[in-house]
């Protein structure tokens, strides 16, 4: 069984253009995020998806395999699922290329996931929050699950409401998920629905047309850099741990 992780890249994010390249101690954002990748024990190879040379020009210099792919895709998913189309594999993970913090065991764990059970198509993770201004923030998505860890919603608001009771957990979904091929190569011909309209989280785009995903709990620390300000918390967090094990 072969499996490939994707980094889909783009430079023109419209809350933090040309994030992909930004510099983390000498080294841009990408760089990061491929290395992370490539220590995953369950991954086969790993590669860049993207649209724009300049993306492709760095990844070149850093020898990072890159796969140009259309200026048309609206998300990371679609453009993995013309990756589909190009490589032939049995199981493509998403790799956020704005989380250089993701744990190489986190890859691992959605791979071990979607392997469970033979009718599993599509999982991801969750984990969660632990800092009361990430569950506020709408840039940061939460998601919420039935009694059997599939995917009932993902939001951009703060859910559940506390109305009756304090006993609860708001999560945070972890920016890996894995595909089956088969709904990988389908996910660009499934019709956009309002609801990933209105909150703009990718994989609504299955839960609206009838398909389940399924997700388990991690232990992970990751941090989406959506702003200067994430980054600048991912650069003082990989800085912390530089001084205390060393080179990462």
């Amino acid at each position: 069984m072969k499996t490939v992780a994707i980094i889909p890249a783009r430079y023109k994010s419209s809350r933090f253009p040309g994030k992909p390249l930004v510099d983390i101690l000498g080294k841009p954002m990408i760089w990061w995020v491929y290395h992370q990748a490539g220590k995953a024990k369950l991954v086969d190879e790993v590669y860049v998806a993207t649209d724009d040379k300049r993306i492709a020009d760095v990844c070149d210099n850093y020898e990072i395999p890159v796969i140009m792919t259309a200026e048309s895709h609206r998300n990371g998913s679609e453009r993995l699922s013309e990756v589909a189309d190009k490589i032939e594999a049995d199981i493509y993970v998403t790799v956020q290329g704005d989380e250089p913090l993701l744990e190489p065991g986190t890859i691992d764990r959605v791979i071990n996931v979607i392997m469970e059970k033979e009718d599993t198509i599509c999982a991801t993770l969750k984990t969660p929050y632990r800092n009361p201004v990430d569950v506020i923030n709408k840039t940061t998505p939460k998601v919420v699950t039935d009694l059997d860890d599939n995917i009932l919603l993902f939001t951009r608001a703060a859910v559940p409401y506390p109305k009756a009771a304090l006993d609860y957990i708001i999560y945070k979904p972890i920016g890996v998920y894995a595909f089956k091929r088969e709904i990988l190569r389908k996910y660009k011909t499934l019709p956009m629905g309002p609801l990933e309209r209105a909150e703009e989280i990718e994989l609504l785009r299955l839960l609206e047309n009838g398909y389940k995903i399924k997700i388990k709990e991690i232990d992970s620390e990751t941090i989406a850099v959506d702003t200067p300000k994430d980054l600048e918390r991912v650069i003082n967090i990989i800085k912390a741990r530089r001084e205390r094990v060393g080179e990462i």
